[in-house]
């Protein structure tokens, strides 16, 4: 089906909605808001410069299109010394996977190879349900005495003992790159404020510190671990051994970064929506077959990231607007996954639901490559929390970080009777 085509848009009206999702009852639920926005059009002017796309087709059709970019070095450094895209975090973010075009993009993505495929995460499979039983042991201790935070104890820490493992990184590390990793995500905010592009600056260079130090380390003791693979690879196609060096750091920060915050956030998610809908929790402890299929709904419902920012790759005419090259776009994923247009009843959580298609892990070339990960680690937890947890329940409302793009639930308390 052809986008609608846009009609003129109020500035003032995306403004004030805007302000609106950055208040607690926004971060709580900022799904009304999106339903306002997308019922201003598939494509709206944003505020502060270039668009919002808030319907799944036209987003989906972006995300797979080779004529829409990601925000790569040389456009960052086209924005001027004074925006956020000149900031130091936002500088080396420029140079992970994420945000390389093509034909940078095809070279690291080949060498990087499918990391996660389907034999990588048969030899994971074990060690995520061991981590996973051993944070469900905690989680009972804590609820022994009457109330236990899930956000803390096990959604937070499954994600980094999971990727420290696969890396080989000492255990005792994890608490600190959990934190630095909270810390440099706001690099990657819609709109951060200069306080927090300086705890992203400072968190980016203490994490560049440490994976600098861990490559140089498995260059002189290599093992069996994905580092010390992807240096071989790396040494093969780069004859300039700085350079291979440089290109394994930024595959390793950015393994780190993807794979921690936005999977814990799944996972909390996942737990807080079927606590929320008991009768759909009782329905899948009977049927706990259908759990992937919850897993995906939940990522419908409420993505972990709500925007994936795309740039015009030359002058282009989207849903009747004329969009330059060189100017971005916000594709509205929030919005976008629960278009009235792609869903039937989008608004209602549905873990029966036949197919429950999202944006969730973006598209085209810059899918997700931790997805199998991610959807691995909270099948497990799912299916191991509906047995040993059946009459698991909210104690209390959550409480969420004041972001936009990148969803974080702070606390999820939680109690078992």
């Amino acid at each position: 089906m052809e986008p609608a085509i846009a009609r003129p848009v109020d500035r003032r009206s995306v403004t004030a909605l805007f302000s609106r999702l950055r208040t607690a009852q926004g971060q709580a639920d900022p799904f009304p808001y999106y339903a306002k926005l997308r019922s201003m059009g598939d494509i709206v002017p944003a505020p502060w410069g270039g668009y919002l796309v808030t319907s799944f087709d036209l987003c989906d059709r972006l995300l797979r299109s080779r004529d829409w970019l990601v925000p790569d070095a040389r456009w960052r450094a086209l924005q001027g010394e004074s925006t956020r895209w000149n900031a130091a975090s936002s500088r080396e973010m420029s140079k992970t996977l994420p945000a390389l075009n093509p034909p940078d993009h095809t070279r690291v993505r080949k060498a990087t190879g499918n990391m996660f495929d389907r034999r990588a995460l048969e030899d994971l499979r074990h060690s995520v349900a061991e981590i996973t039983d051993d944070l469900l042991d905690r989680l009972a201790e804590h609820l022994e005495d009457g109330e236990a935070d899930f956000n803390a104890l096990v959604s937070e820490e499954l994600p980094v003992i999971t990727i420290g493992r696969w890396l080989g990184l000492p255990s005792g590390d994890h608490p600190l790159l959990r934190d630095l990793t909270h810390d440099q995500v706001f690099a990657q905010e819609l709109l951060p404020s200069a306080s927090q592009l300086a705890l992203s600056d400072a968190a980016t260079a203490q994490l560049g510190k440490y994976f600098t130090a861990l490559v140089h380390e498995r260059r002189a003791r290599p093992g069996p671990d994905p580092v010390s693979a992807w240096l071989r690879v790396w040494d093969e196609i780069e004859p300039d051994r700085e350079a291979a060096d440089e290109a394994v750091y930024h595959i390793t920060l950015f393994v780190l970064l993807a794979a921690l915050e936005t999977t814990a956030t799944l996972l909390s998610t996942t737990v807080r929506l079927l606590l929320e809908h008991p009768d759909q929790w009782a329905w899948l402890r009977a049927h706990p077959e259908h759990v992937p299929t919850a897993v995906e709904e939940a990522l419908r419902y409420d993505a972990p990231t709500h925007v994936i920012s795309r740039i015009a790759g030359k002058d282009l005419t989207v849903a009747g607007v004329d969009v330059h090259a060189d100017r971005m776009v916000h594709l509205m994923v929030g919005a976008a996954n629960r278009d009235p247009a792609h869903h039937t009843d989008p608004d209602r959580f549905d873990v029966r639901r036949p197919r429950p298609a999202h944006l969730s892990f973006s598209g085209g070339i810059h899918y997700c490559l931790g997805a199998p990960l991610a959807r691995l680690e909270a099948t497990t937890l799912l299916t191991a929390l509906l047995d040993r947890f059946p009459s698991l329940r909210l104690a209390r409302p959550p409480q969420w970080a004041p972001r936009v793009a990148f969803r974080r639930m702070l606390t999820l308390p939680v109690a078992h009777p």
